[in-house]
């Protein structure tokens, strides 16, 4: 712990860092196949639709011995049509089948009591109308809508609408990553599951407003100087703010993986599955959104500005003067020191003659 905290404050002050904007075109390029793989599940196979969005009957009986698949065989042979069984807690059973009308629900009732040899009254039975289902299933559209709207504005008012944008795309990003994935794994969709997508997109719009709050901090008075263009500002906004994002994720994700893998899993409660998918896969996608979509878009859209533009060849024109200049200084021969051969002095060495030494005087001894 204390190393990851160490890299966190270095990454802060800005004493590392990794080119998260420089390899933007291999992140767009991942989340472009991950999209279009949850698009293509999402054609092929569908959503699940729960009957609280089509309709149906939900059937639960008292604590029995019946497994879960034999009551699958019993549902569908008195209904005709699959049913979704799961296995409560308490040893009861929940099965619910689509597309019940109310006639349909009460032989349905009888017909399998009959095959759990128990009294019909022991049954309990709800019935959900389609016309309930569409209501709901129109609720849900109308409250993503609204909030996509209002993140946009709110969004644009606080900071800019380059970064409403970038925001909203990494929003539809998460919602399609996470809607496409329930269609693969063949979840079904239950208003927790709406409440899961509400939730995660909220989540991963926090996480992309702490970068964004950063990146604005820093780009005050960007134009007024030479040394860095706007993507080196944002790339340095993504590495100040990385670890707490992983901290953040990490601390969300295992208690939504608890709900999942051991809840929905070992557990078998399966009431957990539908929202539990939702918050896992949302928050895992969210939390790449924000550093891998959100803050690169961001800089693209920017540095499309003709004050960036102009800011961008400034700074690299003062970098290829220096990369020019320090070439320059490494050609240049060093100085050599006093003791090198080729400056050493071949030969006897002259003293000098003293000055005024026998001046006037004849040679030889004084008589």
């Amino acid at each position: 712990m204390s190393k990851l905290g160490n890299l966190g404050a270095r990454l802060h002050r800005g004493e590392i860092s990794y080119d998260f904007i420089g390899h933007r075109k291999l992140w767009y390029g991942i989340s472009i196949l991950i999209t279009i793989t949850a698009i293509v599940g999402l054609a092929v196979r569908g959503l699940n639709m729960g009957i609280d969005f089509q309709g149906g009957a939900v059937f639960t009986t008292e604590k029995t011995s019946v497994s879960v698949s034999q009551a699958e065989d019993y549902a569908k042979a008195a209904s005709g049509h699959d049913a979704v069984v799961q296995k409560l807690g308490n040893g009861t059973l929940r099965i619910q089948i689509a597309g019940m009308d109310t006639k349909q629900s009460d032989q349905i009732k009888t017909d399998l009591a009959k095959d759990f040899k128990v009294d019909p009254e022991t049954i309990a039975a709800d019935l959900v109308g389609p016309s309930w289902g569409d209501q709901i299933a129109n609720k849900a559209w109308q409250g993503l809508a609204i909030f996509m709207v209002l993140v946009v504005i709110y969004l644009a008012i606080a900071f800019e609408w380059r970064m409403a944008i970038a925001a909203l795309v990494a929003l539809i990003h998460d919602i399609t990553i996470t809607v496409g994935i329930y269609a693969l794994v063949g979840f079904e969709v239950t208003p927790g599951t709406v409440i899961g997508l509400l939730t995660i997109l909220g989540y991963s719009l926090y996480d992309t407003v702490v970068v964004f709050d950063s990146l604005k901090e820093q780009t005050k008075d960007i134009t007024k100087q030479n040394r860095w263009t706007y993507s080196d500002i944002a790339n340095r906004s993504i590495n100040s703010t990385l670890v707490r994002s992983i901290n953040t994720t990490v601390v969300a994700l295992l208690p939504v993986a608890g709900l999942l893998f051991i809840g929905g899993g070992f557990l078998g409660a399966g009431t957990l599955n539908d929202i539990s998918l939702s918050l896992f896969v949302g928050l895992a996608a969210g939390a790449y959104s924000s550093i891998f979509i959100a803050t690169p878009l961001v800089a693209d859209l920017k540095e499309l500005e003709p004050a960036m533009k102009s800011l961008k060849k400034r700074v690299l024109a003062k970098r290829a003067q220096a990369g020019a200049e320090e070439e320059i200084a490494d050609a240049r021969p060093v100085a050599d020191g006093p003791d090198d051969d080729a400056h050493a002095v071949v030969g006897p060495r002259t003293q000098p003659a003293s000055r005024g030494r026998g001046r006037g005087r004849p040679s030889g001894k004084r008589r």
